[in-house]
């Protein structure tokens, strides 16, 4: 595999309207993080008001990632800047809107009405991304990344209820462009009021390669059953469930990495949360931070492996000789 030094990292802000959503909750704000020029190669050269981009790596696959509910992008920045710094171009927003009737908040953008029995897997969950995929377009003309990005190789991640509406919209029937899908801290348990048997586990489209990563101290999980009308053995019972019984697999594509002693939040780094869902969640008797490493080398490492990015030098091997190699994964599969 070609090795490729680290790229420094800029970011630039767009705001965009959401056709669908209704004012005042009607505006994504974005954050997108970029692989710029390094201080050599631009050395001698007016640089504006951004950064030129890192040519060498030219064009960017993008990821489009999620946030859970409530949570600020900013706390999911340090993940951004590491893949940033790898080759990709990493979008995150933050979107103020009604996450369930008369509950306003931070939201990933969810699709109620897709998520019905009659309904659900005819349509994509996530409400957000055909703004997002607009947004692209036009930096795609006007902006430092211009010509600069591979709307091709689209890929969604995101963070428990974030992280849910990515993987179940990764589908080339809802976005053509999408071609993997990533998330931590998110299962296809069904909400048992919207209609459906308790401890159902609904079906992803299993169209494409996807990464499912958890934490075994996950509290936030293990302590809601009661919205599916169960209660979970363990932390990680319906992460398991959806790799076992929402993928048929048989292609090679799907990953499950289950982090030893990380829980719900450690992907939302750093996190202080006001409200009573921290409460939820296990506490942390390990360091978290190698537990974060591992997360941003496994998605480098499995998004070069099928998207194509040898040439981006993003990591190093392979998903399954890295696992095996790593202490703190508590338990991996590939189906």
């Amino acid at each position: 595999m070609m090795s490729m030094d680290s790229s420094p990292v800029r970011i630039i802000f767009r705001a965009a309207r959401v056709a669908e959503a209704a004012p005042p909750y009607d505006t994504l704000h974005l954050q997108v993080f970029y692989p710029a020029e390094g201080p050599q190669r631009s050395q001698g050269r007016s640089q504006g008001p951004s950064q030129a981009v890192d040519e060498r790596r030219s064009p960017f696959p993008v990821v489009l990632f999620m946030n859970g509910i409530n949570c600020e992008p900013c706390l999911y920045r340090w993940l951004a800047m590491g893949l940033a710094e790898r080759g990709l171009v990493v979008v995150t927003f933050s979107w103020v809107g009604e996450n369930l009737p008369g509950l306003v908040g931070l939201t990933p953008g969810v699709t109620l009405e897709a998520l019905r029995p009659q309904v659900y897997g005819t349509q994509a969950t996530a409400a957000a991304v055909p703004t997002l995929l607009s947004a692209l377009e036009q930096l795609q003309e006007d902006s430092v990344l211009a010509g600069h990005l591979d709307l091709d190789r689209i890929v969604f991640g995101g963070h428990s209820a974030g992280g849910r509406v990515a993987i179940e919209s990764a589908s080339p029937e809802f976005f053509p462009q999408v071609k993997a899908a990533f998330s931590y801290g998110s299962h296809m348990a069904a909400v048992q009021q919207l209609g459906y048997d308790p401890g159902t586990i609904l079906p992803l489209p299993d169209r494409l390669p996807l990464l499912l990563m958890g934490g075994t101290q996950d509290g936030v999980i293990g302590k809601n059953g009661q919205q599916y009308g169960v209660r979970w053995d363990t932390p990680i019972t319906p992460v398991v469930r959806t790799f076992d019984e929402a993928i048929a697999g048989g292609r090679d594509d799907s990953y499950l990495v289950l982090l030893d002693g990380a829980n719900h939040f450690t992907i939302a780094h750093p996190f202080q949360a006001i409200g009573a869902v921290l409460d939820l969640d296990e506490p942390t008797r390990v360091p978290q931070s190698p537990r974060r490493e591992i997360m941003v080398e496994a998605i480098a490492l499995f998004l070069t492996a099928h998207l194509g990015l040898e040439h981006l030098g993003l990591g190093q091997g392979d998903l399954r000789t890295y696992a095996q190699q790593q202490k703190a994964i508590a338990q991996f599969a590939v189906k």
